[in-house]
C-alpha cells in the first residue's frame, strides 16, 4: 500500500486508485447503441486522469500519483469493467469516502471521476462531425452521476 492512501486500507485505497481506469474502460468500450471507440477516447480518459495532478484536492493529487507510480506493467485495470460492475463500484466507493473521506475531497473525487467519462464520452461523440453528446452517452454519464452521489 502507498505511503498516499491516508486513512484507507489496502482494499479501499485499491478501489480509489482503480476506479478511473475502470471508468475510462467503461466508457469507451461499445455497447447497444454504442459503436466502437477509437483509440483517442482511451487517450482522452488518461488525460482527464492526469489533470487530476491540479486538483485542489489532497485525495485526488495521490489518487493520480499512486496511478503513475505503479510500474508492473498490469493492464489499467484487472477488475471487472462492465457498466454494472462499475457502477457498483462508484456507489462503493462513495461509502468509502463518506466514512473516511474530507467532504471537499470527496467532492473533488467524485466529480473528478466524472469528468473522465464525460472526456470519453465526449471525444467519442466527437468522432462523428456535427454531433452532440449522444444520447446514449448522456445516459452512461447520468447513471454514473447518480451512482457516485453526484446528482
Amino acid at each position: 500500500m502507498s505511503a498516499n492512501a491516508g486513512p484507507y486500507s489496502t482494499t479501499e485505497w485499491d478501489l480509489l486508485t482503480g476506479l478511473p481506469g475502470r471508468v475510462i474502460v467503461a466508457a469507451a468500450q461499445p455497447g447497444p447503441g454504442r459503436p466502437a471507440r477509437g483509440v483517442s477516447a482511451g487517450v482522452a480518459g488518461l488525460d482527464a486522469v492526469a489533470a487530476g495532478r491540479a486538483f485542489d484536492s489532497d485525495l485526488v493529487r495521490a489518487v493520480v500519483a499512486e496511478i503513475y507510480a505503479r510500474h508492473d506493467g498490469a493492464p489499467l485495470s484487472a477488475a471487472r469493467t462492465d457498466l454494472v460492475d462499475v457502477l457498483a463500484a462508484c456507489r462503493t466507493v462513495v461509502r468509502v469516502l463518506d466514512r473516511r473521506a474530507d467532504p471537499a475531497d470527496s467532492a473533488a473525487y467524485r466529480q473528478w471521476v466524472q469528468s473522465v467519462a464525460a472526456r470519453v464520452c465526449v471525444t467519442a461523440s466527437a468522432a462523428f462531425p456535427g454531433a452532440a453528446l449522444a444520447p446514449v452517452e448522456r445516459r452512461l454519464l447520468d447513471r454514473l452521476g447518480v451512482a457516485l452521489g453526484l446528482r
